[in-house]
């Protein structure tokens, strides 16, 4: 998401019936609501509402379908979590700075954390990144997730034909973020197919090659996605013209795994989980 379509975003939120109407949809999940009972619950208008909705709707926000005789609307998650991304981008120099739930008590005996806060912060989402050589975008984006996903992931990598060894200037990337990058390695990802491996909730690959290949079996039918990205590691000339590189295939990464943290797994179904993992690999990454 870029600086306009965050303002015509913004400008389309800010209005006290919109922004009423946009939570609802929200909540309501990738179904929806038909425009008659969004009127009813909201005590729009249908004139008024057919006007707030289109304003959403062109806006990017929300998604419209037809079902018969209704017009279903629903909300768009992959902009909500382009707009957070696009707000939060390289909040505290991408280190994680939102603090979980039981950190927002910590100074305040009569607050208590809503269930949704409880679930979020229990469960640990486990994400392997899967690339050939896992030499260096899926190093980078396991680095990345562990460093801006809040607490809530695990973020693993791997790749098909290891042994390269991991690439120094994504070592460097990692390092960028105050990242430990004692534990980096380039292994097999015949690890993570094993019984006793941890068992994988998403399985995203980063380049081309790993996508096309046939996989292990996964343990609990993880979701699997493919987010493709230029390889760093193919770049030539100098050192300083090969970190150009660098840098800009981990901000495309970075930018990725910005809407991926933000989403609301714990209230997605699987399949909806799907899609957005599936859109965000159509986002538009800078160049």
């Amino acid at each position: 998401m870029d600086i306009k379509d965050a303002v015509k975003a913004l400008m389309a939120l800010g209005h006290e019936s919109r922004l009423e109407v946009y939570r609802l949809l929200v909540q309501k999940g990738p179904g929806g609501l038909p425009a008659g009972e969004l009127a009813r619950l909201t005590k729009n208008s249908p004139s008024s509402l057919s006007f707030h909705l289109k304003e959403l709707v062109n806006a990017g926000l929300l998604d419209a379908r037809q079902e018969g005789r209704f017009v279903f609307y629903s909300a768009r998650y992959a902009a909500m979590t382009g707009l957070l991304s696009y707000l939060t981008e390289n909040c505290c120099n991408g280190n994680p700075c939102i603090p979980l739930s039981s950190d927002l008590c910590a100074d305040d005996l009569s607050c208590t954390p809503t269930p949704d806060a409880i679930t979020m912060t229990n469960k640990v989402y486990n994400v392997l990144f899967l690339c050939t050589h896992n030499a260096s975008r899926s190093i980078m984006a396991e680095a990345l997730l562990n460093t801006m996903g809040h607490g809530r992931f695990k973020a693993y990598s791997a790749g098909s034909m290891p042994g390269q060894g991991v690439n120094r200037f994504a070592l460097e990337k990692a390092k960028s973020l105050g990242y430990d990058t004692s534990t980096l390695r380039s292994k097999s990802w015949d690890e993570f197919a094993a019984p006793d491996a941890p068992q994988m909730d998403f399985i995203i690959t980063v380049c081309d090659n790993a996508a096309g290949e046939v996989c292990p079996i996964w343990p609990g039918h993880p979701i699997s996605a493919h987010w493709g990205f230029e390889d760093p590691a193919a770049a030539i000339g100098t050192d300083e013209q090969k970190r150009v590189v660098f840098d800009k295939i981990f901000r495309q990464i970075s930018t990725r795994i910005s809407l991926f943290a933000n989403m609301p797994i714990d209230k997605l179904e699987k399949a909806a989980i799907h899609r957005e993992l599936t859109a965000i690999g159509s986002h538009p990454v800078s160049a």
